[in-house]
C-alpha cells in the first residue's frame, strides 16, 4: 500500500498543477519517494494554495525544475516496483484525481486502481468502534474530522505548516498503521505512544 500526498497550485486538477509528490510504501518504511516540479504551462496558481504548501510563485514557475509529467513518470516508476499499489491518504480522491489529470495531460496511462483507503474513514470507524462520537460540524452538516484530528486521535502532533508532501505521506502512513494494526510504523513517531494501548492508571 502506498501512502500518498500531493501538494498543488490549487484544488482543481484540470486548472491547477501538481507541485510535489510524497509517498511511502507501507510494506517497507525505508522505501520513500519525494520530488518537486514546476507547474504545467498555463496552469493557474492560487495564492491560497501556496500559503498552505510553502512554495513561492518563483519556485512554481522555475524552468530548471522537472515538468509535471516528468515528476509523475518518476513517481509511477517508483510505485510500480511496490508489491501493493493501493493508494492511501486523507481524502485520497484529491491526490488520485490530480494524478489522473496529469497523466492525461502527458498522454500516458494512469496505472493505479480507483479504489483507495481513506484515513478519514478509518479514523471515523475506529472512533465509533470505541464508542467515541466523531467530530461533527453542525453548520456545514458534515463530519469535521480532518487530518490533524486524526493525528491527535492516534497520539501524534499536528502536521507541521507549511505542508510538505513527504511529511503528509508519513502522517497518513503512521495513522493507518496505528488504526489498522495498533502498531507504530515510522521511527519519526516512535516517541508518541498509541493512546488505546497505554494502560489506564488505576
Amino acid at each position: 500500500m502506498i501512502a500518498l500526498d500531493i501538494e498543488c497550485s490549487g484544488t482543481d486538477p484540470y486548472k491547477n498543477s501538481i507541485l510535489s509528490i510524497g509517498a511511502i510504501d507501507l510494506d517497507d518504511e525505508g522505501s520513500q519517494f519525494y520530488d518537486e516540479c514546476r507547474v504545467w504551462d498555463g496552469a493557474h496558481i492560487n495564492d491560497e494554495a501556496l500559503v498552505v504548501n510553502g512554495f513561492t510563485k518563483e519556485e512554481a514557475l522555475d524552468p530548471s525544475r522537472k515538468s509535471e509529467i516528468e515528476l509523475v513518470k518518476a513517481f509511477i516508476a517508483w510505485a510500480v516496483d511496490r508489491r501493493d499499489w493501493t493508494i492511501l491518504g486523507q481524502n485520497p480522491s484529491f491526490d488520485r484525481d490530480f494524478l489522473i489529470a496529469a497523466c492525461r495531460r502527458g498522454h500516458i496511462d494512469f496505472p493505479f486502481a480507483h479504489r483507495t483507503l481513506d484515513t478519514h474513514t478509518l479514523t471515523y470507524m475506529h472512533m465509533v468502534h470505541r464508542s467515541i462520537t466523531p467530530p461533527f460540524d453542525e453548520s456545514k452538516h458534515r463530519t469535521s474530522l480532518n487530518l490533524d484530528m486524526a493525528l491527535q486521535y492516534v497520539g501524534i502532533p499536528e502536521e507541521p505548516k507549511p505542508h510538505n508532501a513527504l511529511t503528509g505521506a508519513m502522517c497518513h502512513a503512521e495513522v493507518a498503521s496505528r488504526l489498522l494494526y495498533s502498531r507504530m510504523f515510522l521511527n519519526e513517531f516512535s516517541m508518541y505512544p498509541i493512546p488505546w494501548t497505554v494502560p489506564k492508571k488505576s
